[in-house]
């Protein structure tokens, strides 16, 4: 009710200087108050900033959008090696203008085990599994992520990590669970699965005896670790581009 007789203030003194303007000197003025609908002005009002909590946000490695990225210069499948489970990095063929150097941003997931990591890189749909054989240096081998959402189950209840260990998820745990010797080489996941943006590069640095072209990928940890991958050996390294 206060609210309206606010409003009504100003109005009636603007009506009285136009009636002394004009010489009326008396007028009688009937004012109808009436109900406010929907309540009353002492109301209080919802404080949005704090009335609706944020969502959480969870990142996955396939919950990443499709990205618009021209990796041209990405290794193409090889065959596989003896086992059936697994290749080397392929060489690379000339791309188009050789040579041709690729940088992007690329997602990424990333997973640290006892053994190496697994590395999920969003263009090509490709697991890189690293090994660790010396400080910091290791082998490298490609896998195509064929993990199905809804399809796949993302981990096996019968696989119970010890304490402080961790049994991976979803397409690096179907890649883990299936390969015995990644399984072995690596070991338990340490940190749980986590995505992100990477800087990418590819460099061609010669050629194979095959005369194909060969060369190295650069990305990036989480942390921001620089990790470059030799084609010509299968080899991955910190740092070096």
């Amino acid at each position: 009710m206060r609210f309206r007789t606010f409003l009504l203030a100003p109005l009636l003194i603007t009506l009285a200087l136009v009636m002394g303007a004009c010489g009326i000197t008396q007028v009688q003025i009937v004012i109808v108050v009436t109900a406010t609908p929907g309540g009353t002005i002492d109301t209080p009002i919802t404080n949005i900033a704090t009335s609706t909590p944020l969502p959480t946000l969870e990142i996955s490695a396939t919950a990443f959008p499709t990205a618009t990225i021209d990796l041209s210069a990405t290794p193409p499948p090889a065959a596989p090696t003896a086992d059936g489970a697994g290749q080397a990095p392929a060489s690379t063929e000339l791309p188009p203008g050789f040579p041709t150097p690729v940088r992007a941003q690329v997602q990424v997931a990333e997973q640290l085990y006892e053994g190496g990591r697994m590395f999920w890189l969003q263009p090509t749909g490709q697991i890189w599994v690293l090994v660790i054989t010396g400080e910091g240096r290791g082998t490298w081998s490609v896998y195509q992520d064929n993990y199905v959402d809804g399809t796949d189950v993302a981990t096996d209840p019968a696989i119970v990590p010890p304490e402080g260990r961790l049994q991976p998820e979803r397409g690096f745990g179907k890649l883990w669970r299936e390969s015995p010797d990644v399984r072995a080489a690596l070991g338990w996941a340490v940190t749980p699965e986590f995505g992100y943006i990477s800087d990418y590069a590819y460099q061609v640095s010669g050629t194979d005896a095959n005369g194909s072209a060969v060369g190295y990928h650069v990305i990036y940890s989480l942390y921001g670790e620089q990790f470059r991958f030799n084609e010509i050996d299968g080899t991955w390294q910190l740092g070096g581009a």
